[in-house]
């Protein structure tokens, strides 16, 4: 297949540029595979979705203020955003700049410097001279809000670009699925009998990136770093025991559930992953998928149709566009069962 093969036409007015007031007010479309029938509901309709015995897998991650504003000795502006912290006082960034740096440059901050030691790919490794980065995010970042967000972040953002099972911070983007939950949802769907245990992926700025090749044998993702723990393995299997469903929580638990059962049976895994799930991927964990709506061509929509099926998928995208569902991280979800 080609990347092509994923395109549809999004009205920019569609692209959500700011959360609802309440995370839980979000509109969900459900799409039943086998019935290959559409359903439009909310995200509040999740507990009688589900059913008694189903698990709930979340993402963990907490995205830290990673986009940094500088300048160079020169007095160029540097946009900089940190995609992978390598210890307290070096990280790799991706940078925006007119002309990139070279090894030994330095970049002001506030009044921290950064230097370049080397580059890697099309990343960066600065470190600073003196501080560390965390007090450089705390005191100097702003969160990452995607580049489909045109306006700047503020204040709401440090808190509403965040899930509330946000506990390990390290990513670059929201686990956006999780974005829809809060205190109440939680209630109703802990009364219903839903089980939930979480992983950790930290989610890259690379998931934004346009895939480079056309042809999908030729692709070739980011990294990124997850955590799947042996309480998740636990909730897993008891689900399975019993009966129930496994709901990957997003795209990110999906690939980190699937990652740490590429030997065919789930186990605790820690490391990076650069699996890259496309139609004719056989799934070996998850039952079910709450997601939200992801860009043309991306490899996110990519997995969901290697998921619910690829015709399926851009039928209920149609949908979608049609009713006015709102896109991408601050917008709607969906929701695909077996």
């Amino acid at each position: 297949m080609r990347k092509q093969d994923f395109d549809f036409v999004l009205p920019d007015e569609l692209i959500a540029q700011a959360p609802l007031p309440q995370r839980s007010a979000s509109r969900l479309l459900v799409g039943h595979i086998d019935a290959r029938t559409l359903t439009d509901q909310s995200i509040r309709d999740l507990p009688e979705l589900l059913v008694p015995g189903d698990l709930l897998v979340v993402n963990d991650t907490r995205v830290w203020p990673a986009r940094l504003f500088g300048r160079k000795a020169s007095g160029g502006q540097v946009e900089l955003l940190l995609e992978r912290q390598i210890d307290a006082s070096t990280g790799l960034f991706h940078l925006r700049v007119s002309k990139k740096p070279k090894p030994g440059e330095t970049i002001i901050v506030g009044e921290f410097a950064l230097t370049v030691s080397e580059r890697i790919d099309a990343l960066f490794a600065l470190y600073c001279t003196h501080g560390t980065l965390d007090q450089i995010l705390q005191q100097h970042g702003h969160m990452p809000l995607p580049p489909y967000v045109t306006r700047a972040d503020d204040a709401a953002d440090r808190e509403r670009y965040q899930t509330v099972f946000a506990r390990e911070a390290g990513s670059a983007a929201a686990p956006t699925a999780g974005l829809h939950f809060d205190a109440p949802l939680l209630d109703a769907l802990a009364a219903r009998g839903i089980a939930r245990t979480a992983i950790t992926l930290h989610v890259g700025a690379g998931t934004f990136q346009n895939l480079r090749e056309d042809e999908l044998d030729k692709v070739v993702l980011h990294r990124e770093w997850l955590h799947v723990p042996q309480e998740a393995v636990n909730a897993v299997n008891a689900c399975k025991a019993r009966g129930g469903r496994v709901i990957a929580v997003g795209t990110t638990a999906t690939r980190a559930l699937e990652t740490a059962a590429c030997d065919g049976t789930l186990a605790t895994y820690s490391g990076e992953t650069q699996l890259f799930i496309r139609p004719g991927y056989r799934f070996a964990v998850i039952d079910g998928l709450l997601t939200n709506f992801h860009l043309p061509q991306s490899s996110l929509l990519m997995l969901v149709s290697a998921f619910a099926g690829h015709e399926f998928v851009l039928h209920a995208y149609a949908h979608a566009v049609r009713e006015r569902y709102r896109f991408f991280s601050y917008g709607d979800a969906s929701l695909w069962l077996r």
